[in-house]
C-alpha cells in the first residue's frame, strides 16, 4: 500500500467526526505525550544514573588493579635481569619442563681430604643377617675405612685465662707501663673468640641477642646477659668506625655504584635501612629520613660514577649519570597486563620498549667492535626509536600512565648503553639489602639508635670482607689485635696487604 493510499484512508476515516470530537482527540494525545514523554525524562535520568555508578564502579576496580600493581611490581620474582627468556617478557611460558632437575658440577659433599688427627677401630660383635655371636671370631684382613669430620663434644669445654700483666718502669720519662694482653679488649672479660663469634652470629646469622646468649650458654657454657652483648657490640662498632669510613671513601670513588633502600624500625618508629654497594664494597646506613639528605650525606653532592637506582626521587638531587632500573618498570608494565589482560595495547608497547632494552644491551657489548662512529650513530637510532614509541596515538588510560612513567626517566633509560659493565637494572643493590630485609624478618629491626648505627657499620665491614673473599672472623680478630696494641684499628686495605706478604714468604 503506497503512502498516499494510507493518507487518504485515514483522511476519510475522520471526515466522519465532529470537530468537536477531532478536539477531544487531539487534547487526549497531547495529554497521553505529555505523560510518556515525563516518563521517559525519568527512565532518561535513571539510565544516566547507573551507567555514572557503573563507570564510577570501573574506575574504582581500575585504581584497585592499579594500586595493587603498584604495590608488588617493586618485588622481584627472581635477582636474573629481567629481559632473559626465565625473567620478564615471556615469563618462561611455552617451554617445556624438564623431567628432573640436573646437578651443578661439583656440586655436593666432596671427598674428605683432610689429615686425620685421631684415629678409631669399630668391632663387629655379631653378624647383622643372622644375628650369630661374633665377638671371639678373628676379624678377616680386608676392612672399610671412612673420614669423618665432627666437631668437638658439646658442650665445648670453656677457656677461663688468668692475664698477668706485667708492669714497668721508665726511668726517662718516670711512668710505669702495664702489658697489654691481645686475648680481649681492655676493660673487657669477653675474650676476642667471644666477640668475634657474637658479631658474626647477630650479622652474618641474623641471628638476636638472646639466641645467641642460648648458644653460647648451651654450646660453650659461657653465660652473658642479653643487655651485655648488645652493649658489647656497640662498642666494638665504635671500635671500627674507621674501617667504616674507608668503606665509604671507597664507594665515592667508584666508576659504577648501586643504591637501594628499605623500611627499618627503630624502638617502633619507621626509619629506613640504605645501601650503596660496587663490586667489592657495601656501605649500609640506617636513617630516619628517606629523603636527599641522605645520598647527599654519604656522597657529596656530586658523584663522579654512574648511579643505578630504581627511580627513587631522592637520588635525583645528585649531580651525576643515573641509569634507572628497568627490571622495575618492566616488572609494573607485565603486571599491569595481567590485571588488564583485554588491553592489547599495553603487550604491544610492552614487547617494543623490552626489544630497545635488549638492542641497548647488545649495543654496549658491541661498542669497542663498532668503533665511535658506527656505535655513536647506531645509538642515536636507539634513542630516535624510544621517542618514537613515547608518541603512542590514542593510548588507553593504563597505557597512558606508563607513558607518563617512562617519560619521566626517559633521561635515564639508555644511560647503561654509554657505560661500560653499567647494568639497566638494579638488581644488584637489591641483593646486597637482602640480609637486612632476613635480619628485620627475625628482629623487626633495632630497638634504639645506637643498636642500628652498629649493624650499620658492622654488616659494611662483614658484607665488603664477603665481597672482596676476606675471612671476615680473621679480618677482625686482626683488626681488633691491633686496636689493643696501638689504639687504631687495622683497615682491610692494610689487611690484604698484609695476607699477600704473608703468603709470598
Amino acid at each position: 500500500m503506497s503512502l498516499q493510499s494510507i493518507l487518504s484512508s485515514v483522511f476519510n476515516r475522520f471526515t466522519y467526526f465532529s470537530k468537536e470530537k477531532l478536539l477531544l482527540i487531539l487534547k487526549d494525545l497531547i495529554s497521553n505525550y505529555k505523560i510518556l514523554d515525563k516518563k521517559y525524562e525519568v527512565q532518561k535520568l535513571k539510565i544516566r544514573t547507573l551507567e555514572e555508578k557503573i563507570l564510577e564502579l570501573e574506575s574504582k576496580e581500575t585504581k584497585a588493579k592499579i594500586s595493587e600493581v603498584n604495590k608488588s611490581y617493586s618485588k622481584p620474582t627472581s635477582k636474573q635481569p629481567e629481559w632473559e627468556d626465565k625473567g620478564v617478557g615471556n615469563d618462561g611460558k611455552g617451554k617445556k619442563k624438564g623431567r628432573g632437575k640436573k646437578g651443578r658440577k661439583n656440586s655436593g659433599n666432596k671427598s674428605k681430604n683432610r689429615l686425620t688427627t685421631c684415629n678409631e677401630t669399630v668391632g663387629v660383635e655379631k653378624c647383622a643377617f643372622c644375628g650369630k655371636d661374633l665377638s671371639e671370631q678373628t676379624p678377616i684382613e680386608s676392612t672399610n675405612t671412612r673420614i669423618i669430620e665432627d666437631i668437638p663434644e658439646i658442650p665445648i669445654e670453656l677457656k677461663v685465662i688468668e692475664v698477668v700483666q706485667e708492669k714497668k718502669y721508665c726511668s726517662e720519662c718516670q711512668k710505669i707501663t702495664t702489658a697489654k694482653s691481645d686475648l680481649a679488649l681492655s676493660k673487657s672479660d669477653f675474650g676476642l673468640n667471644t666477640t668475634i663469634a657474637t658479631v658474626y652470629l647477630w650479622i652474618a646469622s641474623g641471628l638476636s641477642f638472646p639466641r645467641i646468649s642460648s648458644i653460647l650458654n648451651t654450646f660453650f657454657g659461657q653465660q652473658i646477659s642479653t643487655s651485655g652483648l648488645s652493649k658489647h657490640v656497640i662498642r666494638i662498632s665504635k671500635i671500627m668506625t674507621d674501617v667504616y669510613s674507608e668503606i665509604r671513601e671507597d664507594i665515592k670513588q667508584s666508576d659504577i655504584l648501586q643504591a637501594d633502600e628499605t623500611g627499618w624500625r627503630v624502638n617502633g618508629k619507621n626509619w629506613w635501612l640504605w645501601v650503596f654497594g660496587t663490586k667489592d664494597s657495601a656501605f649500609y646506613t640506617i636513617d630516619k629520613s628517606r629523603g636527599k639528605d641522605v645520598v647527599r650525606r654519604i656522597l657529596g653532592e656530586i658523584f663522579i660514577g654512574v648511579l643505578v637506582v630504581d627511580g627513587w626521587g631522592a637520588y635525583l638531587s645528585l649531580n651525576c649519570e643515573q641509569q634507572s632500573c628497568m627490571a622495575h618498570l618492566l616488572r609494573k608494565i607485565r603486571k599491569l597486563h595481567a590485571a588488564f589482560p583485554k588491553l592489547r595495547s599495553v603487550r604491544a608497547f610492552y614487547v617494543k620498549f623490552r626489544k630497545i632494552l635488549r638492542d641497548g644491551e647488545r649495543l654496549q657489548k658491541q661498542r669497542e667492535q663498532l668503533g665511535k662512529e658506527v656505535f655513536g650513530r647506531r645509538l642515536k637510532k636507539l634513542h630516535h626509536r624510544l621517542d618514537e614509541l613515547l608518541k603512542w596515538e590514542n593510548p588507553n588510560e593504563i597505557l597512558e600512565d606508563i607513558i607518563k612513567k617512562v617519560v619521566r626517566q626517559r633521561s635515564r633509560i639508555l644511560t647503561f648503553v654509554e657505560h661500560e659493565h653499567v647494568p639497566c637494572h638494579n638488581n644488584y643493590a637489591e641483593y646486597l639489602i637482602r640480609i637486612g630485609v632476613l635480619k628485620r624478618k627475625v628482629s623487626f629491626g633495632s630497638k634504639s639508635q645506637e643498636g642500628a648505627e652498629a649493624y650499620a657499620v658492622l654488616l659494611s665491614i662483614y658484607t665488603t670482607c664477603r665481597l672482596r673473599k676476606i675471612l671476615f672472623v680473621d679480618f677482625m680478630k686482626a683488626s681488633l689485635k691491633q686496636h689493643i696494641k696501638t689504639g687504631k684499628t687495622m683497615l682491610i686495605k692494610k689487611y690484604v696487604e698484609h695476607d699477600k706478604n704473608c703468603n709470598v714468604t
